[in-house]
């Protein structure tokens, strides 16, 4: 009776946030997710100011004017090389994260926030646009590294009952960034003709913060186990993390882990597309970040302040209405960390991505009409509003959880490289595309961004596993299925082998994809 007891007492802890797995929640998607979101906003209300500051810069380097096709590909080039560098940092995520771990990164990291914050600063005094350009690169690279490491970090801090939860808070400091950008750009604030390089500069706090805080707190109890064989440290930072003694069992189970996979050895991105077992979950998570860039999300926010001029906003009071729809996403991301344990992972994808792809529709049907029916451009403020809800309570944040939760540890880095790949590649595209694509098909662009909803949703439904409250081995047992190999764990070695010609893991490893 008192062992069963135990055994309860011992359960409900499992689940604890304590205040060591908050802090180190908030430090690192404070110091690090805000960063990825503040950038992508910061540039578009003082828009108008620093082509001002181009304009003038070349014409005291040069005597003349600058011509209006230079001035729109420098502006081109300060926006599009922010996803370039995201590119470059996910590229960078798996060296970095084997070598220097998941803490060590993060803290590696602040170099490519600090660096450019201070050169976007001084930019103004050093009369130099192209300063802001390659600071652009710089805290690109932040962001594509960020928007990784951070979600695996924490992926691999969190119970298992937590996962979910503590996997969404990167994407609500991600939307909190957009906000916070948003408010400072605000005219009255610093959107304004002095405050621009103050406001790009403020992206360096954030890092600096991390930067002193983050080191009291403990590094990946899965890395220092799995990848480095510490034990002693792994225990120690488990025993931090959870609040109590006794974590043999998680202990236990990460051992579990390491020996499934120490045939296998650290995966490379090569070995991600060579190995049978790994091939619906690659698929899958270049799926879903193609899906949640191509969804046309930052379209819709391209779109937004003309369909809200449409409808009669006038033009000073449009960067509020801008402020509002970052609140409406800020507080449904919120929401989606209280209700994704309770509805699971697969329920809030297929949710977000059928409004996505429904807000589309309509906004096509209200755009084509709002010439001819006076209360059709609230229609399209209502979609856009819809539009956000869907995206943020599903699209945005459950891909980075289940990314972490579909690979186990010796091939983790290589996926969220993948993943990132993909991810920084189709948000440079659409950034590239999506203004020829209004040009030659106005409106009708949003069909096929809700053809592109329409498509992700149904390989969701279909091949996607619920994986809320399973074990990263359990989970990989759930894509061992539908991979047509079998994964057996025993106390001895693990013996892994295709269910329909019995090959040896050995011959795995030779299979192409």
């Amino acid at each position: 009776m008192k062992e069963k007891k135990d055994l309860e007492t011992q359960g409900k802890r499992k689940g604890r946030l304590t205040l060591v797995l908050a802090l180190a929640t908030l430090i690192s998607a404070f110091g690090s997710s805000f960063q990825y979101g503040y950038n992508v906003a910061v540039v578009n209300s003082p828009a108008t100011f620093m082509k001002d500051f181009y304009n003038s810069t070349y014409h005291d380097r040069y005597g003349s004017h600058i011509d209006s096709s230079l001035l729109t590909l420098l502006w081109s080039l300060t926006v599009s090389m922010y996803p370039l560098g995201g590119f470059f940092g996910s590229l960078m995520v798996a060296p970095l994260v084997n070598r220097l771990g998941r803490k060590g990164t993060l803290l590696f990291n602040n170099i490519f926030s600090i660096v450019p914050a201070i050169m976007m600063g001084v930019s103004e005094v050093a009369k130099s646009y192209e300063i802001i350009i390659v600071a652009r690169v710089l805290v690109g690279i932040c962001a594509g590294l960020s928007s990784n490491v951070v979600p695996m970090y924490l992926g691999e801090l969190s119970p298992k009952n937590l996962r979910g939860a503590i996997g969404i808070v990167p994407q609500l400091f991600i939307t909190i960034g957009i906000l916070t950008a948003q408010v400072f750009g605000i005219r009255s604030i610093l959107g304004s003709v002095e405050g621009w390089p103050i406001m790009l500069a403020l992206t360096g706090i954030p890092a600096v913060i991390e930067l002193f805080l983050l080191p009291f707190f403990p590094e990946s109890p899965r890395y220092m186990l799995i990848q480095k064989g510490d034990e002693k440290s792994a225990r120690t930072a488990l025993q931090r993390l959870r609040g109590f003694e006794d974590v043999d069992e998680e202990l236990s189970e990460m051992h579990l882990e390491d020996q499934s996979e120490r045939v296998e050895g650290r995966l490379s991105v090569l070995n991600l597309f060579t190995f049978r077992s790994m091939r619906w979950q690659l698929v899958s998570i270049i799926i879903m970040n193609m899906g949640q860039q191509l969804s046309g999300v930052n379209a819709i926010y391209y779109y937004a302040d003309s369909i809200f001029g449409s409808a009669g906003v006038r033009q000073s009071d449009i960067q509020y209405v801008t402020v509002g729809t970052g609140t409406v996403n800020v507080f449904m991301t919120v929401a989606a960390v209280f209700i994704v344990e309770a509805s699971g992972r697969k329920l809030l994808l297929l949710i977000g991505f059928a409004i996505c792809c429904f807000s589309c529709v309509l906004l096509t049907v209200a755009l084509n009409l709002q010439e001819s029916v006076d209360w059709m451009p609230y229609v399209s403020i209502v979609c856009v509003i819809v539009y956000v809800i869907g995206h943020a309570i599903g699209p945005s944040p459950i891909p980075y959880v289940i990314t972490t939760e579909m690979f186990r540890q010796s091939s983790r880095p290589a996926a969220f490289m993948v993943a990132g790949s993909v991810h920084w590649l189709s948000n440079f595209t659409v950034g590239l595309v999506f203004p020829f694509m209004e040009r030659g098909l106005g409106e009708y662009s949003f069909i096929i961004f809700a053809f592109i909803c329409l498509a992700t949703l149904i390989y969701i439904w279909i091949i996607i596993p619920e994986t809320k409250n399973k074990t990263f081995l359990e989970i990989s047992k759930l894509f061992a299925k539908r991979n047509k190999v079998e994964i057996a764990v025993d106390s001895g070695d693990l013996d892994i082998k295709d269910m329909t010609v019995k090959e040896s893991w050995k011959d795995e490893k030779a299979t192409a994809f």
